[in-house]
């Protein structure tokens, strides 16, 4: 027995000294700064420690570690601050590994901080989260900008930098100001750069641009590796690079791009926030590094300008390591978990660790997981730690609920000469701008492209003006254009044995905007269906869709389910669906002549002239003696005078002032009625009068007629699913003949009763058949044709500009009629041609309202005039005596009859006897008057 006790204490003793031994080769030397601490049972310990990591020799390791031990000495200099509790720290170096950077991790673990502040990279980021989730110690990073580490599944991960997230729309903005479509994106193949890209992309698709090329290194790639990457990019179109790699090996992209002349006129190239922190951490910078970085825009997170940093700016110039902005979040974040646990110990929070039964099952790995300790107060501590809110050296620190750092902003920077200037700012508040981002938040946010601007760029070559973003492939490859091979109306489009392969107005229209652009561009035709019946269209963009081919060139309709899927120039051809059917010369009608006016015209003339003859009778009859006589003769003498007027052959004359005037306006009126007339007549009786029992596309849709459709247009397609006539009823066409035929036989005789198509083959179609059919109706869709290209295509928008050019300056009606010249013909046939002719009286109306006018003044002025005479006018004094001694005896509607046949007699009296009754009745009045003069006292 006490030999068996013997061996099992050599054998533990051996095996703690192989364990011991273990343990010495993979612990890497920590620096230790105080003592540790232990696990506390007061709230408010004599010390505590927090633990660092990051990779010592890199650049914003160098700048972080100086910024940490000065945070931490200023914590303890401060008496308002952790009162009475040494803040203490321990540093490990995760020496740019992820195996080391975890192991390091786990040892920092074991000395049961409270607060882990880094790491910079984050793929150890990803690693340690799910260590401190597990041990519920919260990790502070300053440079981890994954924008994937915000997810909920990293609860203790805080970040006190801000996430790439904000960066990459940043660039989108960007990308939108200047206008580009597409970019090319470089970037280091781990979790930084692939997540921070894959955001880029997102806010670039909000912005209807995209990533062309994706270029991806591996991390530690040599000089050879990034010579091919980037010989592979600049073959691509786009001429826009974005930059996203690590701050230590990022110049080396701008080295190999030097020395393959890509940084020169033409070429943009955007940096994300690591080269300003290189830059910044090399002061003074080498002048052959700035030469090679001449008409780069970088961004630099924005940290404003305020007291507290120039004091930390101002110290900080004693050292000997340059200051980035990673230093200051750095400096930052250890403040952060001081006022912290300051908050925490004041509401009753205390420091203390207790052993995770799951890590004890672990005890007899070589690891000693079993030593980890899980933070009892980490819950409570992380809580504490997002509801912080202070004023630090870079800026505003608090947190959003998505656990990111509050007012992201970037300064957008230009590099030229030996430094670089600032031409403007980013904030989600307020995008792109000239005004500092504090000095907008109290302003309502506006993120309006609008308002989006920055100062000028000196682009690569010193240039300012804003280069284009893209130039023709230099990959060696031509554009494949596919050309619809056709075989009916041959003059747009049709095969050719020569070079390029095909001929017609398409083509002409298309080299010759090809012609007017800045830069070279090589094509090939490809014709798309076999020669014996024209390809379907929807097809053929699809397939442009679907990057069969770069492009399509042809007749091709501008309708909606094509822009869906593809891009399309500005069109070069007006178009639109009309209906042709056959006509037939109407048939003269024994009534043509009352074909000129419409019924309602025809009434309200005839009306007006036998107006017209009355009131001139009422004004003429008291004047004129041709208008006096027996009421037979004063009836004709109405009935004569009205109509003759017609013809300007009235033979009795007016000597009235009112019936004059009445008449003139009238004659005026019956001239422009008989012109009117005539022009009419002529027009009905001397054009050829052509029919057609198709009145238009609405006689189409109401009737069960087979109707003609040309074989592969969009126009079936139409008809059935936005017009519902049956498929039943739609008959394909191939060519020409086909389309004469069908017409010729008619729907009885296995014909069509119209064909629908568009109006430029209609055009042609009629041209060819000596204009023997016409169109019917109105147009009733409107379109043109347009070439069609892949979506977000730079040429389309270019080719836009160069066919409004042609437009402009008539090439394109040179081209139009090289390939188009049409016979005369008349295109439209009115749905009633004669009906059209016809004039109402809506073209009349004025001139009636003149006349009647005219009649009813002369009329009032009459009337006036006759009651003005008739009040003065005085009976002989008898009869007079006699009417007053009847009066009581005679009723009153007897006296009132008389009173209107007087009125009568009054009015039907010539002008002549009632003035010389009035003259004399005035004369009796004055000799009454003298008579009784001498008799009154």
């Amino acid at each position: 027995m006490g030999l068996f006790l013997i061996l099992r204490f050599l054998h533990t003793k051996m095996t703690r000294t192989i364990l011991l031994l273990i343990f010495c080769i993979w612990v890497p030397i920590e620096v230790v700064v105080g003592a540790g601490n232990a696990t506390f049972s007061s709230s408010r310990p004599r010390s505590v420690t927090i633990g660092a990591l990051f990779t010592s020799d890199s650049i914003i390791g160098r700048a972080a570690r100086p910024a940490i031990v000065a945070a931490v000495d200023d914590v303890n200099n401060d008496p308002s601050i952790l009162s009475g509790t040494k803040l203490n720290f321990i540093i490990h170096d995760t020496n740019c590994s992820g195996f080391l950077g975890t192991m390091e991790a786990l040892q920092l673990m074991e000395n049961e901080v409270f607060v882990a502040i880094g790491p910079q990279s984050s793929g150890i980021a990803h690693v340690i989260s799910h260590v401190v989730n597990e041990l519920q110690v919260p990790l502070l990073s300053f440079a981890a900008t994954d924008p994937s580490l915000s997810s909920l599944q990293y609860p203790f991960f805080l970040r006190t930098t801000h996430s790439d997230h904000f960066q990459m729309y940043a660039i989108a903005d960007m990308v939108q100001l200047y206008g580009w479509r597409e970019v090319i994106a470089i970037y280091v193949d781990d979790d930084y750069g692939r997540n921070g890209i894959s955001v880029l992309g997102d806010a670039l698709a909000k912005k209807r641009a995209k990533i062309s090329h994706k270029a991806a290194f591996s991390p530690g790639a040599s000089e050879s590796d990034i010579n091919d990457l980037l010989v592979g990019a600049n073959l691509m179109a786009s001429r826009v690079f974005v930059v996203h790699v690590n701050p230590d090996s990022g110049l080396q992209i701008f080295s190999v791009a030097k020395s393959l002349n890509m940084l020169i006129s033409g070429y943009v190239w955007i940096a994300t926030d690591w080269l300003p922190s290189h830059l910044d951490s090399i002061q003074p910078v080498d002048p052959d590094t700035m030469n090679l970085l001449q008409g780069v825009v970088a961004l630099r997170h924005h940290i404003p300008d305020t007291d507290i940093k120039k004091k930390f700016v101002s110290n900080w110039k004693s050292g000997s390591a340059g200051l980035n902005s990673y230093a200051l979040y750095a400096y930052d974040s250890v403040w952060l978990a001081a006022r912290a646990l300051d908050v925490f110990f004041n509401e009753g929070g205390s420091i203390s660790f207790s052993k995770d039964p799951k890590l004890q099952n672990t005890n007899e790995s070589m690891l000693h997981l079993g030593s980890l300790r899980v933070f009892d107060g980490g819950q409570k501590f992380l809580q504490t730690l997002m509801k912080m809110n202070f004023t630090g050296v870079s800026g505003q620190i608090g947190f959003d609920a998505d656990r990111n750092l509050v007012l992201p902003a970037y300064d957008i920077l230009n590099i030229g000469g030996t430094g670089s200037r600032r031409i403007g700012y980013w904030s989600n508040h307020s995008g792109l701008s000239v005004v500092a981002p504090e000095t907008l938040y109290d302003k309502p946010r506006n993120t309006s492209t609008i308002n989006q601007r920055l100062y000028s760029v000196i682009w690569p070559g010193e240039i300012t003006a804003t280069p284009r973003g893209w130039v023709f492939p230099n990959n060696g490859k031509p554009l494949r254009i596919a050309v619809p091979n056709r075989v009916s109306y041959t003059e747009f489009l049709a095969k050719d044995k020569d070079p390029p392969g095909a001929k017609g107005y398409c083509i002409d229209v298309f080299d010759a905007a090809i012609r007017l652009l800045s830069y070279p561009v090589q094509y090939n035709f490809v014709l798309y269906g076999d020669g014996k019946r024209n390809p379907f269209y929807d097809e053929l963009v699809h397939q442009v869709a679907l990057n069969n081919y770069d492009a399509a060139v042809g007749d091709i309709t501008i309708v909606t389910n094509r822009t869906r899927i593809v891009d399309f120039t500005q069109p070069f051809m007006e178009s639109g669906l009309v209906v042709v059917a056959p006509v037939q010369q109407e048939k003269t009608s024994p009534w043509a002549f009352l074909k000129p006016f419409t019924v309602e015209m025809w009434c309200v003339t005839g009306a007006f002239f036998l107006l017209v003859g009355a009131v001139v009778w009422i004004l003429e009859h008291r004047f004129n003696n041709e208008f006096r006589g027996p009421p037979s003769q004063q009836l004709m003498t109405i009935c004569w005078f009205s109509f003759s007027t017609m013809f300007f052959s009235h033979r009795e004359n007016t000597v009235s002032s009112l019936g004059r005037s009445v008449l003139i306006i009238w004659l005026f009126v019956v001239l422009i009625i008989n012109s009117s007339y005539t022009a009419s007549l002529t027009s009905i009786l001397t054009v050829q009068q052509l029919t057609s029992r198709i009145e238009g596309i609405d006689t189409l849709i109401s009737s069960s007629e087979p109707i003609g459709i040309q074989d592969g247009s969009f126009a079936w397609n139409y008809l059935v699913d936005e017009l519902n006539i049956a498929e039943s009823r739609l008959k394909k066409l191939k060519n020409l003949d086909e389309y004469y035929r069908a017409l010729m036989l008619g729907p009885k005789k296995g014909g069509v009763a119209a064909i629908v198509d568009e109006l430029p083959y209609i055009e042609l179609f009629m041209s060819r058949t000596n204009c023997a059919f016409r169109t019917v109706g109105q147009e009733f869709t409107k379109s043109g044709w347009g070439f069609a290209f892949q979506r977000d295509s730079p040429l389309a928008i270019d080719l836009s500009t160069a066919i409004l050019q042609l437009s402009e300056n008539g090439d394109l009606q040179k081209i139009h009629n090289k390939w188009l010249t049409l016979n005369e013909c008349s295109m439209q046939l009115g749905q009633d041609e004669g009906g059209s002719a016809r004039l109402s009286l809506r073209s009349f109306w004025g001139l009636f309202l003149i006349c009647g006018s005219a009649c009813f003044i002369a009329l009032s002025v009459f009337i006036y005039r006759v009651c003005c005479q008739f009040r003065r006018f005085n009976p002989e004094g008898e009869e007079n005596e006699e009417l007053e001694e009847v009066e009581t005896a005679r009723p009153r509607r007897t006296l009132r009859s008389a009173s209107i046949k007087n009125l009568i007699d009054f009015v039907d009296r010539r002008e002549i006897e009632i003035k010389e009754i009035l003259k004399r009745n005035k004369n009796a009045n004055k000799n009454a008057n003298k008579n009784a003069s001498p008799s009154s006292p």
